[in-house]
């Protein structure tokens, strides 16, 4: 279980972790060897900007059901130069690292700002201890933009986190042959 706590007024910590932690986050170095590929340009104080590989829209509907999930066909957005137009809509926008989310944490990923400055926003969900693979995200577009294909679009965080068990859904090991 994850459990953050405000620390009293005063002390220069602002948030702890799971007792005597001083921080929320793990440094990026530290999120870094835990991907690969990595430019050392991709290294951030509390994390690893995430770059894109490739972008889909969704051609047909999924489902998700208490017996399990179907994911809709997707169609690959062709990249003119390198460089994706988007109009407005929802994406899949699929990462080009392969993360390994260490035991003991849970990884979050945020979008860049310069991606909400651009009108767009980027949803994912939590990534658990133990999860190894390229995930994906879903790009919200809601003017037109321009996303250079290897362009920082989200970056990784790592906080510690208890946990009985690790990882080992559907999604283990996706993208990485």
């Amino acid at each position: 279980m994850f459990r953050a706590s405000c620390v009293a007024a005063g002390s220069d910590t602002v948030f702890g972790v799971a007792g005597d932690r001083s921080a929320m986050f793990e440094p990026g170095t530290l999120v870094g060897d835990h991907l690969s590929p990595l430019d050392d340009a991709q290294i951030q104080p509390n994390g690893v900007d995430l770059t894109a590989a490739a972008i889909f829209e969704q051609s047909s509907p999924g489902r998700i059901s208490r017996d399990g999930k179907r994911i809709g066909d997707r169609q690959e957005i062709d990249a003119d130069d390198a460089l994706f137009t988007l109009d407005p809509g929802a994406y899949i926008l699929q990462y080009a690292e392969t993360v390994q989310i260490p035991d003991g944490h849970i990884g979050f990923i945020y979008p860049r700002s310069s991606l909400m400055r651009n009108s767009c926003m980027l949803h994912t969900a939590v990534w658990d201890a133990g999860y190894e693979g390229k995930g994906e995200g879903l790009l919200e577009v809601h003017h037109t933009v321009e996303i250079e294909a290897g362009a920082r679009v989200g970056q990784l965080v790592l906080a510690e986190a208890d946990h009985e068990t690790t990882y080992d859904g559907d999604y283990q090991g996706e993208r990485t042959v």
